[in-house]
């Protein structure tokens, strides 16, 4: 496995992507040693012979949305070193179909098999992720809507999963707890109401924006005269958000929340609300199956 720096031109395309590249770079040596554990991947070693080079092929088995394909090079710069050399066919947000090459690599075929399931791992679930958030993304189209995630992602690939949100057409909530606030049923219950819970965290925290979870309407009164930035509508009815969207007049964002589906999206999208928020696009979205031809 090297230990050298990714390679300029990737450094500067994740970089381009909104992703820390030493970041990327920390967390794939990590999944590399993971799989390693310490050893060497004794089933190539022992049928590949040490000269051997080959090309490999990374190919989507299904359709959907690519992501994550220069996070999977980085895998491969990991584990093959400088003598890697990579042919790119799409880029990540393409869509793509059966059959479609997603990238070629060329390595010593110890090493590209070595790589070979890391790199995949990385990227049929980023894909995943960019596929789900698509479909949304298609579901509500020509509407003033945006479908956002949540922080409902695998720890440890925060950065990664809410890129490929974006690679997939949606748009990014917050990236962590210290960034936004967001005021949800328990600190209502702590902080004694709504507006009070508000307050707290405008008086604590000034410069950061405040989302408000609310369920009733009549909660959205006293939060639009504290100043909320945004209002969460937990489990409202589509018909209840159109009276929520009336009574803000644009004041505040309005966020859609809670028992939404694929079906319902365009209903919810069209009373007017800014985004519907979708933890499903994380923490449910199936992967792109992707595969790899090694040719000698």
């Amino acid at each position: 496995m090297s230990t050298a720096q990714l390679s300029a031109d990737l450094t500067s395309r994740l970089a381009e992507a909104g992703l820390d590249p030493l970041a990327v770079a920390a967390l794939v040596r990590a999944a590399v040693a993971e799989d390693l554990d310490g050893g060497v991947d004794v089933t190539s070693v022992a049928t590949v012979p040490e000269e051997a080079r080959g090309r490999a092929d990374f190919t989507a088995r299904a359709a959907g949305v690519a992501a994550g394909i220069p996070v999977a090079e980085a895998v491969l710069e990991v584990v093959c070193g400088p003598d890697l050399i990579v042919t790119r066919h799409v880029g990540d947000g393409d869509a793509v179909t059966p059959g479609t090459v997603l990238f070629t690599a060329e390595a010593g075929t110890r090493t590209l098999l070595t790589g070979e399931r890391v790199a995949l791992n990385l990227l049929c679930r980023l894909s995943g992720v960019a596929t789900a958030t698509r479909a949304w993304a298609d579901a509500i189209a020509g509407t003033a809507a945006a479908v956002r995630d949540t922080r409902k992602t695998t720890p440890g690939l925060r950065a990664l999963e809410k890129y490929a949100v974006r690679c997939g057409g949606g748009v990014n909530h917050r990236m962590s707890l210290s960034d936004a606030a967001m005021v949800k049923d328990n600190h209502v219950v702590a902080a004694g109401g709504v507006a009070e819970a508000f307050k707290a965290v405008r008086a604590a925290f000034p410069d950061v924006p405040v989302e408000v979870e609310v369920d009733h309407l009549e909660q959205i009164p006293p939060v639009l005269e504290a100043g909320a930035d945004l209002i969460l509508l937990d489990n409202m009815s589509p018909a209840t958000m159109r009276e929520a969207v009336a009574l803000v007049a644009g004041r505040a964002r309005l966020e859609a929340s809670g028992g939404l589906t694929l079906e319902t999206a365009r209903e919810v999208a069209e009373t007017g609300v800014d985004y519907i928020a979708v933890g499903a696009l994380t923490h449910s979205a199936p992967i792109l199956d992707v595969g790899v031809d090694l040719r000698a």
